[in-house]
């Protein structure tokens, strides 16, 4: 079945939504219709975290709590979901939730503009784990920006923390009820200038995109949102691909990890950590809980950025897409996919169906970032090193980059001097060399050229004096 209806749970009711703009952000609703002007807006662009709300999602009977921003967020994938904003938090007697009360015992506000972000980022953490360990205080609040320099007092209120017990658990079993109620449906929204699609299976999808070969794909919409609240932009189709339970999958073969299309980057950077610490790391760094809790590998590929923090470790770890269209399925080679700038052989009427990351048991795996801030920052350059070394001698080596060309791209002319060569300082020094011929970065506001071909040199000996340390975790540079 298919309707054009949007609904989803918020206080103990189901709301539903007729004919909603596509292109409405989650933030504008709350407060333009909603009237709750908690939720503020910072940088309409998911950067700073002052319009951080927390959404609820039915997983395995369970209720998935994620915060997201709501200032990139589209209205319309609300759908089948439960949403709650800072006004929610207070009982219905009149009582803080535990997590306000510990801002106000810590004096965790200044201005209070950014609080309520705060808020709810330190709420979602409160229902995510049992113990609030300083990783996980430091990790749910680095997509918040404090302008005032507040942040010693916030992380002493999430420190301060005792009860677990609040009202949502209370009401956790009516909440899953309301949840249920909401049917899985198709959705199809069409209005005069705008569409938008949200099918729950790939055969509704093949069926849209037999119509609408021109509508834009979204998943986390991290990218795509942008043009809508940056630029001031019309997107006039929509494909949401996150409803498409076919698409959000991990799958281990011993041979690689297959990473269906709509998986957010959190569960990925979870299930990973065993294989490849140092991918962990990097999406850790990726952006902040809100970003990572929606954005996809798949998203990140299609956009084709040089700067996108996935594609130079894909690319080193030889990666494989597995594409489909309305015909059939077929795999290539991310190191094949990237044609120029923000160009990619992906066809009209073609999407990613899943990612193929090989798992190579003997290689050593690094990876690093180098960007002005350390949290939830664009990389000035990102490297990452997949090597075999077998006698102190190289037998397969994979480099690649990102922030150097217009594309992630490998370091061909340094791999083809390190393989077969001895593992050692001299060979190193001519490798580094070597990056002169692979890459001419670019001179812009994150970096200079020559700051940029230094930094990809001095990556490759951290790699190599790291390797021969043991120290095999490299993300932090």
């Amino acid at each position: 079945m298919t309707s054009n209806t949007i609904n989803f749970v918020h206080k103990d009711s189901i709301l539903s939504i007729e004919d909603c703009d596509p292109n409405e952000t989650l933030l504008n609703y709350i407060r333009t219709k909603l009237k709750k002007t908690g939720t503020k807006e910072g940088c309409a662009e998911g950067g700073c975290g002052a319009c951080t709300v927390v959404l609820g999602e039915l997983v395995n009977n369970e209720i998935n709590y994620k915060s997201v921003n709501a200032c990139i967020t589209f209205l319309p994938t609300l759908q089948g979901k439960q949403l709650i904003i800072v006004e929610d938090l207070i009982s219905k007697n009149g009582s803080l939730h535990p997590v306000q009360e510990a801002m106000v015992g810590c004096h965790g506000s200044q201005c209070g503009f950014c609080t309520p972000g705060f808020v709810m980022s330190l709420f979602s953490m409160f229902k995510k784990y049992s113990k609030f360990k300083d990783e996980f205080i430091k990790d749910s609040i680095s997509g918040n920006l404090c302008r005032c320099t507040g942040y010693e007092p916030i992380i002493k209120a999430a420190k301060s923390i005792k009860s677990k017990s609040d009202h949502f658990s209370e009401n956790k079993q009516n909440t899953i009820n309301l949840l249920k109620k909401i049917n899985n449906k198709n959705v199809e929204i069409d209005l005069k200038d705008k569409k938008y699609f949200a099918p729950t299976n790939i055969k509704e999808l093949k069926k849209i995109l037999k119509k609408n070969t021109n509508s834009n794909f979204l998943s986390g919409g991290t990218d795509l949102s942008l043009s809508v609240t940056k630029e001031r932009k019309k997107i006039h189709s929509i494909i949401y691909m996150n409803s498409i339970s076919d698409l959000k999958y991990i799958k281990n073969n011993n041979e690689y990890i297959e990473v269906g299309a709509s998986t957010p980057l959190i569960e990925l950077e979870y299930y990973i950590k065993k294989y490849y610490p140092d991918f962990t790391k990097i999406l850790q760094r990726y952006g902040s809980p809100q970003i990572r809790n929606v954005g996809t590998v798949a998203g990140n590929i299609a956009t084709a950025s040089p700067i996108g923090d996935c594609l130079p470790l894909l690319l080193a770890l030889n990666a494989q897409l597995v594409l489909q269209d309305l015909k059939k399925v077929k795999t290539l080679f991310l190191d094949s996919f990237f044609i120029n700038y923000r160009k990619t052989k992906l066809k009209k009427g073609q999407f990613i169906h899943s990612i193929r990351i090989p798992l190579y048991k003997k290689n050593t795996f690094k990876a690093y970032k180098v960007s002005k801030r350390f949290d939830d920052d664009i990389s000035s350059v990102c490297a990452a090193f997949n090597l075999e070394i077998v006698e102190n001698k190289i037998k397969n080596v994979r480099i690649a980059y990102g922030g150097m060309a217009a594309i992630p791209k490998r370091a061909i002319s340094c791999e083809r001097i390190l393989l077969r060569s001895p593992f050692n300082e001299s060979i190193i020094h001519k490798a580094k060399a070597g990056l002169e011929k692979d890459f001419n970065p670019i001179n812009d506001m994150r970096a200079s050229r020559l700051y940029r071909m230094e930094v990809a040199k001095n990556l490759l000996e951290k790699c190599y004096v790291e390797i021969k340390q043991k120290k095999l975790i490299g993300v932090y540079a």
